[in-house]
């Protein structure tokens, strides 16, 4: 059968993978399964409640929830009946609320649990919703979904024929989502999504994916993202059984609960678990601790045309090391697709090496999201890229380098504002991303930048922060940091420090202190620091270097307002924030520096046995390493 509107994935379903677990979710610390029965039916009969309450086609529900199969169902309910999808972060504030169900005109909402309710609940009164507003969980007062569902079941019988003549009547055109921005700067914009955009995305990527009706998916990143759910779309196309985790702190858990081979990820995600990879070694015994700290310098230096001697110790650290990295994923090798964000290579080299393949790709809601990922499938894999351009998308680049694009997953536009909509989509159809980029062996798409991000320093020399960026957070001792220096002389940052690594250089140079903020204004601190910053400086052309750094107390989260819910740098909020340290920067004054802290847990490698022979072998490795790192 041919896919045209999402709910066609229903039937697909069907006739294709009539499995038990297609959808999964945690109630009370159990696994609940939806079987693709469940998934069809509960969608159906839900259609039909949300007809008998008055909802009809182009009329819009907005829902914030948490990762659960309840999501879906409400999806499908509403793409049915051609009611369009308006799903919001469950972690804004309520006044963002209020802008988004205001602004889309939504006339009923969803929400998921108790802790989303809480924060939605001050702007009730201000929202003209005209079927009311429900919720998943059990909250004391308030409707439950079930009730709608319930409708359903009381008149299936009668709108049965009625919602089959209005799925015949939906194109391929018609609006499906709107999906609002996460909002770096300015207010966010929704974005029109119709069932085309996004099934020529989800079957344009789902290609590239390892994975098929055997596996098991873990999903955690928002799914009111149009990045987790295209994901969630393709797994469905595959037959993927799809496990939402309870939550990011149990993310781990959960991965080894259902033996899971892969999951979606944010480059910030996978910084995290690297941190704690990297930290868990710092503990161990003397021989243990050159071992492993020798296998993640042999990974960072994977690629995949290394020659049979590489992968002969590849092997060898695999059964030494990476195997146990693995046993806390469920001791399953696993494929990550990754985007939203660069991601350092030496991440993606590490990780693969480990069997945890990652595979970075890349995209906009504006285009549903998917232009280039790399393909394993067809063994297009360049690491530092986001791989080859998806089929059925077309690419170029401006004079300035901007990547430009056009294709059938291009939004239909910005709702209510068409000014706007026309300037990012030119005369000729192209959308003009606000990324550059530039092409590789004329195959693999590379981003090397965002447009409005660039800025230029007063001696006219042009600044790419986001790629200087990248390459600090290279660095054990940089949790995160933004470069600024527009107009000035020089290029400075801001670092928000990983405390984790401080803590553990402070306590090994016996440097006392009370605090965070006390221990960065330690002299040996601010010295070892700024040695990191000059090793990463003495690799970039001299107006690029960072002459000067401040360090900040705060953890920048999207809880807190410094990145946005796909964690990304809200550079305005951040300059905002820290302006008189900027003033403080370029008017040489006197340093002024805060810190925070960062916690993790130790890998165990007590069951590492190394045998004579091995011994040898290792100490021969260890003077090739020693030479390589010298040449690097």
């Amino acid at each position: 059968m041919e896919i045209k509107r999402t709910f066609d994935l229903l039937d697909w379903l069907l006739e294709k993978y009539p499995k038990e677990d297609i959808l999964n979710g945690k109630r009370n610390g159990e696994w609940v399964n939806f079987s693709v029965n469940d998934y069809y039916k509960f969608s159906v009969l839900l259609s039909y409640g949300f007809h008998q309450i008055g909802l009809r086609k182009g009329d819009k529900i907005a829902t914030i929830t948490n990762n659960r199969p309840e999501f879906n169902i409400m999806d499908m309910a509403m793409a049915m009946l051609g009611v369009i999808h308006v799903p919001i972060y469950p972690t804004l504030a309520s006044e963002d609320y209020k802008y988004i169900i205001t602004h889309s005109d939504a006339k009923m909402l969803v929400i998921g649990n108790k802790n989303i309710f809480a924060k939605v609940q001050p702007v009730f009164s201000e929202l003209n919703l005209e079927y009311g507003a429900y919720v998943l969980d059990k909250i004391e007062g308030q409707t439950e979904l079930n009730e709608v569902l319930r409708l359903g079941i009381l008149h299936r019988k009668e709108f049965a024929n009625t919602v089959e003549e209005i799925k015949e009547k939906i194109a391929p055109d018609d609006i499906a989502s709107i999906v609002y921005t996460s909002g770096t700067t300015g207010v966010p914009k929704g974005v029109m999504l119709t069932h085309g955009n996004l099934v020529h995305n989800f079957l344009g990527h789902a290609q590239a994916q390892p994975l098929n009706h055997t596996n098991r998916e873990i999903s955690f990143l928002p799914l009111c993202h149009i990045y987790e759910r295209s994901l969630n779309y393709h797994y469905q196309y595959l037959g993927v059984s799809i496990y939402y985790a309870e939550s990011i702190g149990t993310l781990s858990n959960d991965i080894a609960d259902i033996k899971a081979q892969g999951f979606c990820a944010v480059p910030r995600v996978l910084e995290m678990i690297y941190d704690k990879l990297y930290a868990a070694g710092k503990d161990l015994s003397k021989i243990k601790k050159w071992i492993y700290f020798a296998a993640i310098r042999h990974g960072q230096r994977f690629d995949y045309n290394r020659g049979w001697f590489y992968n002969f110790w590849t092997k060898i650290y695999d059964v030494l090391v990476y195997k146990q990295w693995r046993k806390k994923f469920g001791n399953n090798e696993f494929d990550i697709i990754t985007g939203g964000a660069s991601i350092q290579p030496r991440i993606i080299r590490l990780f693969t090496a480990a069997k945890m393949r990652i595979y970075e790709g890349y995209g906009l809601t504006e285009t549903s999201p998917v232009i280039a990922v790399n393909n394993p499938n067809k063994k297009m894999i360049r690491i530092g890229t986001v791989g080859p351009i998806l089929e059925g998308v077309q690419v170029k680049f401006s004079d300035e380098g901007e990547i430009l694009t056009k294709s059938p997953s291009l939004m239909k536009g910005y709702y209510k504002d068409p000014e706007y909509t026309k300037q990012v989509i030119d005369s000729d159809g192209w959308f003009h991303t606000g990324d550059i980029g530039e092409m590789i062996d004329g195959t693999y798409l590379k981003i090397t930048d965002r447009k409005k991000e660039i800025f230029k320093l007063s001696a006219g020399k042009y600044i790419a922060p986001q790629m200087l960026e990248n390459k600090f957070k290279e660095s054990s001792f940089i949790e995160n940091i933004m470069v600024i220096g527009e107009n000035e002389k020089f290029a400075s940052a801001i670092i928000s420090p990983n405390y984790n690594q401080l803590h553990f250089w402070a306590t090994k140079h016996r440097i006392h202190y009370r605090d965070n903020k006390e221990l960065i204004a330690t002299p040996q601190i601010v010295a070892r620091m700024q040695r990191e910053i000059e090793r990463f400086n003495k690799h970039l052309a001299p107006y690029e270097q960072i002459k000067r750094f401040r360090l900040v107390i705060d953890e920048w989260t999207p809880q807190t307002g410094e990145l946005s819910p796909t964690l990304k740098l809200k550079r305005i909020v951040l300059m905002k924030k820290y302006q008189a340290i900027v003033d403080e920067i370029y008017n040489h004054k006197t340093d002024s520096q805060d810190f925070i802290g960062f916690n993790i847990k130790q890998i165990d490698l007590s069951n590492i046995n190394i045998g004579s022979v091995v011994k040898k072998i290792l100490h021969r490795q260890q003077g090739e390493d020693e030479n390589e790192d010298k040449k690097e």
